[in-house]
């Protein structure tokens, strides 16, 4: 019989109710291992109602399981944790004002803009119809809510209609409006009546009080019934209210007293329950803003106002957005008060932080000394859209101007611009300035904006938007997407797109357009900026390294020992750097315990993971796109940034934050910033007992005096002549944190600069927490020690004297380990998708594993600590079961006198262990001393019969043995229960989750951590002084395996055992492999939790038989050339034989694989001749086949043989970084399946370049279900605080699967840094997730896969019971091949072939598939003992759907169906609309399933006519002849393999077509086939990692040609900036005509040159020829007219792998001639 465990997977169709299994009570443990809320988090299982007949995706609701019911909460529960959760919200409001990452990552979102303004100012009712029919043209940027109902938000702005409120005013017996001075309100009121009349009462009196006249109040007309039924749960009550200003005449000061008028509103109503229904969506006398939760084609039907003919505007901005997190939230829609954004800040946390501190600075003559009423800046509990949009209205309503505004909040790179640089320098001395005052606003991010005078549009410095634009006589049209209009082409007179960091913006009144470097110039002229640069800024100096030690070797040593360094961090990682100027790289994930759970003392950075960019933001490649990049950091006093001038300037200008001692010093004597050194020690003289709270007290009481009296910069300091035992260091993180978080709650962080002077600092990620805590710059002094102690040591001169290590002087040590630093800050920084370390300081973007909360207040305030953990100092101890820090003084806090002296004696039990027995019952009376002795007394009663259990005890005594609060009886209690006999003020004190979590074996708490951070600390500092100090630094061993080191996952004993099983098919020998899994020490989460259940067993054929089990198993996506063919293959044949699913990971499938074998003969194939144990009928194709963001081998047919297509958007062990496969592991067979060149390392970018939103994710969800509409799609995504909200977007975008990675998971290669110290555990990520789907009616629609670290069938059953429906197995499955952990994947030399691609190695590998079978068949029946899943449902639900698409018209067409069967030739031609979306996706699937990529002897000739919709051309193979006579958006020819696509405009156009942008970005991306014919302009990342595609484009933006591997492109006119970017393969040609091309290529690789060489003048010769011939171009014809005076004009780029190809070298051809000439 087995063990029954409920289901994790629920449903309802009522609501909202927690969800529990029928017979289950609250208590039962099998029920709090599977509910996140009761179990790790913060929130009880939750789905929302969803309407009669609602649908998800296109699959309609499922009834709840049998098995499940829903169970309301009980009162009383539900009444504490909302108690609680006020309480600690209270706490968290009283300690700071911080912005709290907890509220930060509950909202993110993306999605589709545009403008549209009249340029002479006339309004008209036409405007909002353009508006709302272009916002009904890009629904597919947007998303739905589970109900696919309610938008997640739509909206315009425009002017004001006069003429319909007057129509109003006149209908109520209102004068006609004054338009100079009334105001118009749009509100979002409380849906009660009550409270309603309440909001409305408050907003009247604030008005009033003001002097402003209330005209009257409009109930806003609306039409209901249109809205989904989540929007509809939550519709406000929209009203608008008129208002005049009587005392005002100029417009700015009518709307700064509007503004006033807002701020006073808010905060008088910020204590009312009501507060957050109450919402101004705008009060201006210039705009308004109709937004709801609505779809786009939904907006004008809600609001009857925009049908209206009286409503005329003479601009209008439109928003739609993508929101993941899909809780109906009206005010979230957009457009805001100022700004409509499409895309995501990523320093959001940094920049509340920062506004916050700059509150007590802010002044301007223009408030009139009421800048306290206008406070605060910000609210973390809104969106980083909304956030941006308050910081912008500050400074307008300030005086700026939008464009201005804009430029100090969201800067261009504008460092090495050449353009800039050359012809604008005042622009540069303008971002100068401000780069100084105001921390950019960094993300990916497309901002329109107005202020009803203006309207604009800007773009981050990224460009990682897209925004076109185009112009006829009299309009000016922005948008996502062009085709969103119909339009007559003949009157359009100019048609382009802005670039990274680029404006556009229309003067209303005056009607002009001014372009992006006019706008600029017009507002740097307004200030003498450079002037006050170079009379009052200076730059720090370079200063050389030291050149000799400083210390004794035995002084170095004993700093290192004090400062917590290990063997490891000293030769792998500082020698490292020093030597090569690079991060060390190491393999195999990261595998042993977080350092919460470790049993050896752990720095403390050891504590915070990076957080990282998945799908709602990119991360940016600091290799390949580094330009837009800086690690620049200014020092000294902010000043008020509303008053500009001279005295803002005055600073110092660091070039990175990485000082030596020389820059130090000269900082030391900088007489404008006034340094003052502040030692970081504390005292322990009189006892470790709360003595490091006092110090760090006492020193941010110091750094808060320092700052009053004047210093602008605080150094703190752990460095001392002499280390005293009883004086150790603070941990310099710590004391930064603390003084940081100090200076910004006593509003004088803006004075001064943090600089931390300390030995406890040599790691990149080190370096990036203190950064990110409030450290400007750091000398690592130990650190630069150590690399000077490395180069004088023998051994090092004598590895250099032999010639086994490159010889580097002392200072080049230190400057390659400087180097290393700044390279790896960068990289961190990328990784978040955060350009500017100036924006990273102070950002916190770090989450908490291990910390306790009064740690995390102190120094980390708003950082995520999940989990709770160390403490401060002796003071505090660890709660039993809850984790909860409560210090000692406080524990008897709510008791009564007598209690508290019980709770002092000696005599209670646990506290007279050491009391002589005679004494042990002094001072008790009779009757106590009676009940002491009695053998009924609890713990005494063992063998006592129960009937006489309780003999002898009171009636109270009676009544506490039986109440299941006592200690260890409440076990198997119900939540409701369980907090019997407690004072209300004790039940008050506990925190939601400490009500919920329920450890289920309290044994296992000694082995969290629970010494506190001064014990830790300790623990360092004594080495340095204990007489038996070693003569060397210990090994922990927490990076490679050690006997007697840190415990690691993948040990060599557990390999040994599970070798030793799976090659006998030993039950026993895997049975002694559980074991050793069982006594393993302590290492994940999962570790602390047991299983149990009270319910009755259930019958063995109710369960779920291995067989069955075994097809949730997948393998991880280990790419074949990290891991050799032969294991590669092996694993796939095992999954196959299983019905599991291996996965392919990136860079093809070798076609060969896809066909079963049937030529085995004594388990060997001719087919597959390097495998052994094969069997008739194997097939080693990859079920799921890897869409990364190198694309490499992604062709047609590799994606219509897939059973599942799985985007990889992050790694476990390297999230938000990309790949490597160095040149020695690309051999003839990888290049092959690669299209690319044997020996050149291939370079897989951080980000996918056509996934920079949330609603790029979703098109290419959509792209890859158009091409093979059979395979699911899976997205995979790491675990990191929010993920459940990221999850929410990726659901809503159409996946069928969402795979949940842990930190813990594997890797090829990556950087030690990365390995340790980004991702976090996947049972929180999975948990978060699993609840998030829920309670957003969203579980339903998607499988949930997990992996990270899996070993057997209890992680199976413990991810099962947390949500889980299928579990992946990425180095167990390689260890059960053959992997013995020698853990030098990297290298290339693994030792049994197993991750090599050396021929002599991989004739060494042991593997057979059945190994693998026989391992996941015993944790299959080690899995077995639950019900059958009900999980079984979700995961044979049908493929999502695209719905009808253009591509099915065309394949049900009879000539085309026809033209495929037999291969025939075909004429179509079909109108398109940008709705049409991967139109031709589908039609080339079904060809290259038929034919392969190549086979294909037919001709599909189809012309389209109108704005192609994103993906057009997508995967095309040959045969197929696409031409556009229009204009396409983004993702032109995606993955195309063959044929032809030709986009020309239309005949007749009003504009130059060669200086028209006609195609969109990352145009050809991955192709690996065919010619592109372009007549016009691209956007950025033409061509990026084209594979053999020709193309020729007449203009590009920047990044093109960037990581191309072949092919070729020929551009005839101008290129952005860095071109050919990681280019190793292909040739490029570009014409030169004004001698600007140089300064814009990326020459890291490539080279340029003229083009010499006869072979490559035809080849460029006869691609423009064919252009002319498919597009009529006329620039191209030009150039053929007059080709030798243009040949001269064209650079030939060339990469390494192409310089003796005949096409680029002319003496190649000349010995290729010779040589053929002499056979």
């Amino acid at each position: 019989m087995a063990q029954s465990l409920p289901s994790p997977h629920a449903a309802a169709s009522t609501a909202p109710r927690v969800l529990l299994p029928a017979s289950v009570s609250r208590s039962d443990p099998a029920f709090l291992a599977w509910n996140r809320g009761l179990l790790l988090g913060q929130r009880s299982i939750v789905v929302r109602h969803r309407r009669s007949g609602a649908r998800q995706g296109s699959r309609a609701r499922q009834p709840a399981p049998a098995a499940v019911r829903a169970v309301a909460l009980p009162a009383e529960e539900a009444s504490a944790a909302r108690k609680s959760k006020a309480a600690a919200s209270n706490r968290a409001a009283q300690r700071s004002k911080v912005a709290d990452l907890n509220d930060i990552i509950s909202e993110r979102g993306a999605c589709g803009v545009g403008f549209i303004a009249n340029l002479r100012n006339e309004a008209s009712h036409g405007i909002i119809k353009d508006a709302l029919a272009a916002l009904g043209c890009m629904e597919h940027r947007g998303g739905c809510g589970a109900d696919n109902d309610s938008g997640d938000g739509a909206g315009v702005m425009s002017s004001i209609p006069w003429d319909l409120y007057n129509n109003w005013a006149n209908k109520q017996g209102l004068p006609s409006l004054d338009k100079r001075k009334t105001g118009v309100g749009m509100l979002f009121l409380p849906r009660d009546d009550k409270d309603m009349k309440a909001a409305k009462e408050a907003v009247t009196n604030t008005f009033l009080k003001e002097g402003l006249e209330i005209i009257g109040w409009r109930p806003v007309p609306v039409n209901a019934s249109v809205v989904g039924y989540y929007a509809k749960e939550t519709l406000p009550n929209i009203q608008q209210v008129f208002v005049k200003v009587v005392k005002e005449e100029n417009i700015d000061d009518i709307e700064r007293e509007l503004y006033i008028c807002r701020k006073l509103i808010e905060s008088a109503v910020k204590s009312e329950s009501w507060s957050n229904e109450l919402y101004f969506c705008s009060l201006s006398n210039q705009t308004v803003v109709y937004k709801g939760m609505l779809r786009s084609e939904v907006l004008g039907q809600f609001y009857l106002d925009l049908q209206s003919e009286l409503y005329k505007t003479s601009f209008a901005i439109y928003h739609r957005r993508y929101s993941t997190n899909t809780s109906p939230r009206w005010p979230l829609a957009q457009p805001m008060r100022l700004l409509g954004h499409n895309g995501e800040i990523n320093t959001i946390q940094g920049n509340l932080n920062w506004m916050q501190s700059r509150e007590t600075t802010i002044k301007s003559p223009v408030w009139r000394g009421r800048e306290n009423e206008i406070r605060p800046y910000g609210n973390p509990k809104a969106s980083d859209s909304a956030n941006l949009d308050s910081a912008a209205e500050l400074l307008l309503r300030s005086g700026c101007t939008p464009a201005e505004a804009l430029m100090i909040l969201v800067p261009e790179a504008y460092k090495n611009h050449p353009t800039l640089t050359i012809k604008y320098p005042e622009v540069v001395d303008f971002y100068d300035f401000y780069k100084g005052q105001m921390e950019a606003w960094d993300g990916p991010a497309l901002l329109l904006f107005s202020d009803g005078k203006t309207v604009g549009a800007c773009l981050d410095r990224n460009g990682l938007r897209p925004a076109r634009y185009w112009r006829t006589e009299d309009i000016v049209y922005v948008a996502s997407e062009v085709g969103v209009l119909p339009m007559d082409e003949s009157k359009v007179t100019m048609k382009g797109r802005l670039g990274p960091g680029m404006m556009i913006t229309v003067d209303l009144e005056n009607g002009q357009v001014y372009e992006n470097t006019d706008v600029k110039k017009k507002v740097a002229s307004t200030h003498p900026y450079g002037k006050w640069l170079s009379e009052n800024m200076h730059s720090l100096k370079p200063v050389n390294f030291l050149s000799s030690l400083v210390m004794e070797n035995e002084l170095v040593l004993r700093h290192q020992q004090a400062f917590g360094y290990s063997s490891e961090d000293v030769q792998m990682v500082i020698e490292t750097m020093a030597s090569q100027g690079k991060e060390p790289t190491f393999c195999m994930g990261d595998d042993i315990p977080l350092a919460a759970l470790s049993q050896k003392p752990h720095m403390i950075y050891d504590y915070f993971k990076q957080r990282f960019a998945q799908v709602t933001n990119p991360a940016i490649d600091p290799l390949r796109e580094g330009l837009v990049m800086s690690l620049e950091v200014n020092l000294g006093k902010r000043g008020n940034i509303l008053e500009v001038g001279p005295q803002n300037a005055a600073q110092v200008s660091l070039s990175s934050p990485v000082l030596n001692e020389g820059e130090l010093e000269a900082l030391f004597k900088d007489t404008l910033l006034k340094p003052q050194v502040l030692p970081t020690f504390f005292d322990i003289g009189k006892g470790v007992d709360g003595s490091l709270e006092k110090s760090l007290k006492e020193l941010c009481e110091a750094a808060d005096e320092a700052v009053r009296s004047g210093s602008q910069l605080l150094i703190l300091s752990d460095r001392s002549e002499e280390l005293e035992p009883t004086r150790p260091a603070i941990p310099i993180l710590l004391a930064v944190g603390a003084v940081h978080q100090h200076l910004i709650q006593n509003g004088l962080r803006m004075s001064a600069s943090i600089i931390a002077d300390t030995a406890q600092c040599f790691s990149t990620h080190q370096f990036a927490c203190l950064i990110g805590y409030g450290a400007s710059a750091i000398c690592p002094y130990l650190a630069l020690e150590t690399c000077r102690q490395w180069r004088l040591s023998t051994k090092t001169v004598n590895l250099m004297k032999n010639g086994k290590m490159p010889t580097v002087t002392m200072e080049q040590a230190q400057r390659n380990f400087s180097k290393a630093v700044k390279s790896g800050l960068l990289k961190i920084l990328s990784k978040m998708g955060i350009s500017l370390l100036s924006s990273y300081c102070g950002a916190q973007i770090f989450e908490i594993y291990g910390l306790g909360h009064d740690i995390v207040d102190l120094a980390f305030c708003g950082s995520v600590s999940k989990i709770g953990g160390l403490n401060l100092d002796e003071g505090c101890l660890r709660k039993p079961g809850n984790g909860r820090d409560v210090r000692e003084s406080q524990k008897t806090a709510g008791m009564s006198q007598k209690a508290r002296e019980w709770q002092g004696c000696p005599r209670k039990p646990g506290n007279c262990k050491n009391v002589p027995k005679s004494q042990k019952m002094a001072g008790m009376s009779q009757k106590a001393r009676e009940w002491q002795g009695c053998p009924r007394k609890p713990g005494n009663g063992r063998n006592v019969p129960e009937s006489q259990g309780m003999a002898g005890m009171s009636e109270k005594a009676r009544k506490w043995q039986e109440c299941p609060r006592k200690p260890d009886d409440g076990r198997n209690v119900p939540e409701s229960q369980r907090m019997a006999g407690m004072s209300e003020k004790a039940k008050k004190c506990r925190k939601p989750w400490e009500v919920k979590i329920r450890l289920e074996s309290p044994e296992r708490l000694k082995y969290v951590r629970k010494s506190p951070l001064a014990r830790e600390t300790l623990s360092f500092w004594v080495k340095a002084f204990s007489e038996d100090t070693a003569k060397r630094l210990e090994n922990f061993g927490f990076i490679q395996f050690r006997p007697g080191g840190e415990y690691h996952g993948n040990n060599p004993e557990m390999s040994k055992l599970l070798h030793k099983a799976v090659r006998q098919k030993s039950e026993s020998s895997y049975a002694v492999y559980q074991q050793h899994l069982a006594s393993r020490p302590v290492s994940v989460l999962r570790d602390l939790l047991e299983f149990k259940s009270d319910r009755a067993p259930i019958p063995v054929g109710k369960v779920e038989p291995a067989s069955s089990i075994v097809q949730r198993f997948c393998t991880g996506g280990m790419s074949l050339g990290a891991i050799s063919r032969e294991t590669h293959e092996a694993i796939a044949i095992a999954m196959n034989r299983l019905g599991g699913k291996s996965n392919s990971g990136e860079g093809g499938e070798d076609p060969i694989r896809w066909s079963p074998l049937t030529d085995v003969v004594d388990g060997y194939s001719a087919t597959l001749p390097h495998l052994k144990g094969l069997q008739n009928g194997d097939t080693a194709t990859s079920a799921i086949k890897q869409v990364a963001s190198g694309r490499f081998g992604v062709t047609p047919t590799f994606l219509v043989n897939a059973d599942q297509l799985e985007i990889k958007i992050a790694q476990g062990a390297k999230p938000g970084e990309g790949g490597q496969l160095p040149g020695k592991k690309v051999s003839a067979y990888i290049a092959r399946l690669r299209n690319s060149k044997p020996g050149v390392p291939l370079i897989s970018p951080p980000p996918h370049h056509d996934i920079y939103s949330i609603e790029d994710l979703a098109q290419l969800i959509f792209d890859l279900h158009q091409v093979n509409p059979k395979a699911k799609v899976s997205v995979k995504l790491v675990a990191e605080a929010g993920i459940g909200t990221v999850a929410s977007g990726v659901a809503k975008g159409n996946a069928d699967i969402i795979q949940i990675s842990g930190h813990d998971g594997g890797t090829g290669a990556s950087p030690v840094s990365s390995i340790k110290h980004a991702g976090g555990p996947w049972e929180l990520g999975l948990t978060e997730t699993h609840q998030t789907l829920i309670e957003n009616g969203l579980r339903e629609r998607v499988i949930l896969r997990v992996d990270g670290g899996f070993k057997s069938g209890v992680d199976v059953l413990m991810a099962a019971a947390m949500g889980a429906d299928e579990y992946g197995f990425g180095s167990v499955a390689m260890i059960a091949t053959g992997c013995v952990m020698a853990r030098i994947c990297h290298t290339n030399n693994c030792p049994v072939g197993v991750a090599s691609q050396r021929e002599e190695l991989r004739a060494r590998f042991p593997g057979v598939p059945g190994d693998l079978v026989n391992y996941f068949l015993y944790v299959a029946e080690e899995s077995v003992g639950l019900p059958k899943w009900s999980s079984t449902e979700i995961r044979n639900q049908e493929v999502h759907s695209n719905g009808p698409v253009l591509d099915d018209i065309l394949l049900s067409d009879p000539e085309i169906v026809d033209a495929i069967e037999n291969e025939k030739v075909v004429n179509k031609s079909i109108k398109i609309y940008n709705v049409d979306r991967a139109v031709c996706g589908r039609i080339a699937g079904v060809v290259a399933k038929k034919y392969g990529d190549t086979g294909f002897a037919g001709q599909l000739n189809i012309t389209f006519t109108g704005s192609a919709g994103q993906s057009f051309g997508c995967f095309l193979t040959p045969g197929m002849n696409i031409r556009l006579v229009g204009e396409a958006n983004d993702y032109v020819g995606k993955g195309m393999a063959g044929g032809e696509l030709v986009v020309t405009p239309v005949d007749s156009v009003g504009f130059c077509p060669e200086d028209a942008t006609i195609v969109g970005n990352t145009c050809l991306y991955g192709a690996t086939g065919g010619q592109v014919f372009v007549r016009g302009k691209a956007g950025e990342r033409f061509a990026v990692r084209n594979s053999l595609a020709e193309a020729v484009v007449e203009g590009t933006g920047d990044h093109c040609c960037e990581y191309m591997t072949g092919g070729c492109v020929v551009v005839l006119g101008k290129v952005g900036r860095n071109v050919a970017a990681g280019m190793t393969g292909g040739l490029a040609y570009i014409l030169d005509e004004d001698d600007t091309l140089i300064p814009k290529v990326n020459k890291e690789i490539v080279r340029v040159q003229r083009v010499n060489a006869p072979v490559g003048q035809m080849q460029l010769k006869n691609l423009i020829e064919a252009h002319v011939e498919k597009t009529g171009s006329a620039k191209g014809a030009t150039i053929l007219r007059e080709w030798e005076a243009y040949l001269p004009l064209f650079w030939q780029i060339v990469p390494p792998s192409e310089e003796d190809t005949p096409e680029a070298c002319a003496e190649m051809e000349r010995v290729v001639a010779k040589q053929m000439q002499s056979a």
